[in-house]
């Protein structure tokens, strides 16, 4: 189940490039749908189905309501819209979105916990996985504001997003990886899981390569790849 998902997602990634702008969300949902249901496989096997269930039932729920409240309000990222060119969605915040957070989140506390090692205790991994989860924000804002899937009501200075979307995202990255904590436990002396702790790797050598090459930003190259590679 993992790899089958896995490879749809690689193969959609792969593909997004090679696409004209403006007709690729259906791979991004492919993306990110695969990436989601890779990182699922992973929690199961680990921690079992009950437990995977719930960590993707809560972080589902609650960056749904968190992005519904964003994009209405301006809490806590700023004031953003989705311009409807992601379908289906719920009450306005489009499907994948909260897919999008689970797939990275799971991946971003086990790089963590890779890292922190001997001295990986909880408050440690939710702070430095929530950082871990930010720094991928880096590539994933000024890629999906390019593609027309939201947009900013005031510009920032990087690629048009503002810093208070990144603070934003610390903080709820934070409540997320408190989440991950409770209904995905590690007791001390466990290790990693494997393979989301690769799959953090592969999204930042991806992301890293294509804003290089094939998108044509080697500033969002550079520093998306600055907070996550030597994180990966």
């Amino acid at each position: 189940m993992q790899g089958v998902a896995f490879a749809l997602h690689a193969a959609a990634l792969i593909a997004t490039p090679l696409r004209r702008r403006g007709a690729r969300a259906g791979l991004a949902s492919a993306v990110v749908t695969g990436l989601a249901a890779a990182t699922t496989a992973a929690c199961v096997r680990r921690w079992g189905a009950p437990r995977a269930a719930a960590a993707f039932g809560a972080v589902g729920v609650g960056t749904t309501v968190l992005e519904h409240v964003g994009s209405t309000r301006g809490v806590p990222f700023g004031r953003y819209a989705y311009t409807g060119a992601l379908r289906p969605s719920l009450r306005g915040v489009p499907a994948i979105v909260p897919l999008a957070w689970f797939a990275m989140a799971a991946p971003a506390r086990e790089a963590a916990h890779a890292a922190l090692g001997e001295r990986s205790s909880r408050l440690r991994r939710i702070g430095l996985g929530a950082a871990y989860l930010t720094a991928w924000d880096l590539f994933l804002d000024p890629q999906m504001v390019g593609e027309g899937y939201w947009r900013w009501a005031r510009r920032g200075r990087y690629r048009g997003i503002p810093v208070s979307n990144f603070a934003g995202w610390l903080v709820a990255s934070a409540a997320v990886m408190a989440v991950l904590e409770v209904a995905l436990p590690l007791r001390p002396g466990d290790a990693p899981e494997g393979t989301l702790v690769g799959g953090y790797a592969w999204m930042a050598t991806m992301e890293t390569v294509g804003f290089a090459r094939y998108f044509g930003d080697p500033l969002v190259a550079a520093v998306g790849g600055a907070a996550m590679v030597p994180a990966a």
